[in-house]
């Protein structure tokens, strides 16, 4: 089983090098259809642009903090016209490691665990 799934791991970088081979030969051929102006024009926006974006963009980080303490404060969830804060009670945490010992010569506490179902994710090697 596991050799199936390697062939599929395989198979999937596989797919992910040729999209990022599609991606650079789509950027060489744009690069080549634009004219040394237009390349110059458009670093010029990109640059216009950059520190704007830079701005708005410290602009919302700086609200989303502000918004999620002044919330956690507040304790409950808050609607906008477009966004809404969702309070969420703290979530309870057991030693697992803890209880399992405990639970060797308390089997009794066993009938309250409970288990999620198994996930995978993808990641890079």
């Amino acid at each position: 089983m596991s050799d199936k799934i390697a062939n599929q791991l395989d198979r999937l970088a596989n797919f992910m090098a040729q999209r990022d081979v599609l991606n650079l030969h789509k950027k060489e051929l744009i690069d080549q259809v634009l004219t040394p102006e237009i390349k110059a024009r458009l670093d010029e926006i990109e640059a216009e642009f950059t520190g704007k974006l830079e701005t708005v963009e410290a602009n919302i980080t700086a609200l989303e903090e502000e918004i999620r303490q002044t919330a956690l404060k507040h304790g409950t969830s808050v609607r906008g016209t477009f966004l809404q804060v969702v309070w969420h009670k703290g979530r309870v945490s057991w030693d697992t490691r803890s209880l399992d010992d405990y639970a060797a010569t308390h089997p009794e506490i066993s009938a309250f665990r409970k288990q999620g179902d198994p996930y995978v994710s993808i990641v890079k090697r």
